[in-house]
């Protein structure tokens, strides 16, 4: 039932329910419920204050980027509730990689000066610094590598050695990664959060900060792939030649925060990375 401390809290954001809660699968910490209120079918989720703020803002940066993607609205945020608009989604996602990687192709167009956000927020549960960085190689340094790798190491997780062949590789971006004028990403583009409705691809659930496009390319290929048709549709011709590498990159620090969060069955997959890499 809607107890009458949610009512009030609801419609404090001048949101009247008209059915039930009902449960939804949820992340790891989060609580999440589907609702129909006077403004239409809503998700309602409750976590920690501080990574809805960081959710909500991102889902604001999103809509406001302009895109043909779909990013639901935030309808309203109260401490550890966020409520947001629902949206229908239909099977067939496949079919829609093309408009998909064009919508990325749109995101990754938006910009700004430095890597990073202008506040903090969560990848998951965990804690993600955005402190602005001039130079994007500086920022996947000593605001993403190195500083998951040491929360792995001083959780048992990672290696003395693994760290040290990690460093290097952290160390040696200037080598080869150019700088870039840094792009806005979702942060966390695993294919769950990549949802498809009649009206195009969306997606939901960022991370947001500004740094190199290939963040999002990587998260979505770690477990799994899009169609052909998406690449082709986003890269449009542009396609980097050091992609593999820019991939391999890119995607440990996904795959260091999946050790962290859920432990060593992932000390595999960083170390194979590591090895590729080094």
């Amino acid at each position: 039932m809607v107890s009458s401390d949610w009512r009030k809290r609801l419609q404090t954001l001048n949101i009247t329910p008209r059915s039930e809660l009902t449960p939804l699968p949820g992340g790891d910490s989060a609580r999440v419920w589907q609702l129909h209120t006077d403004r239409g079918r809503v998700v309602v989720k409750q976590d920690d204050p501080g990574r809805l703020l960081g959710e909500a803002e991102g889902l604001r940066a999103l809509r406001g980027a302009g895109t043909s993607l779909i990013v639901p609205e935030v309808l309203g945020l109260d401490a550890d509730m966020l409520v947001m608009e629902a949206l229908d989604t239909v099977s067939g996602g496949r079919q829609r990689d093309q408009q998909l990687g064009v919508g990325l192709r749109e995101l990754h167009e938006a910009g700004g000066t430095t890597h990073g956000w202008e506040q903090d927020n969560a990848c998951g549960p965990t804690p993600q610094d955005n402190t602005p960085c001039a130079d994007g190689r500086v920022f996947q340094r000593e605001r993403r590598l190195l500083p998951l790798g040491k929360a792995c190491v001083e959780k048992g997780l990672l290696g003395k050695n693994a760290f040290e062949r990690l460093t290097r590789i952290a160390v040696d971006l200037e080598s080869w990664l150019p700088n870039v004028r840094p792009s806005l990403v979702h942060g966390d583009l695993w294919s769950g959060n990549v949802l498809y409705t009649r009206e195009g691809p969306a997606i939901i659930d960022p991370a947001i900060y500004r740094h190199y496009p290939e963040v999002d390319l990587a998260m979505l290929t770690l477990f799994g792939s899009p169609s052909a048709a998406f690449f082709e549709a986003y890269w449009n011709g542009n396609r980097p030649d050091d992609w593999p590498r820019r991939k391999g990159v890119f995607q440990l620090y996904p795959l260091l925060n999946h050790l962290l969060l859920f432990g060593a069955g992932y000390r595999g997959a960083v170390e194979r990375r590591i090895d590729e890499l080094g």
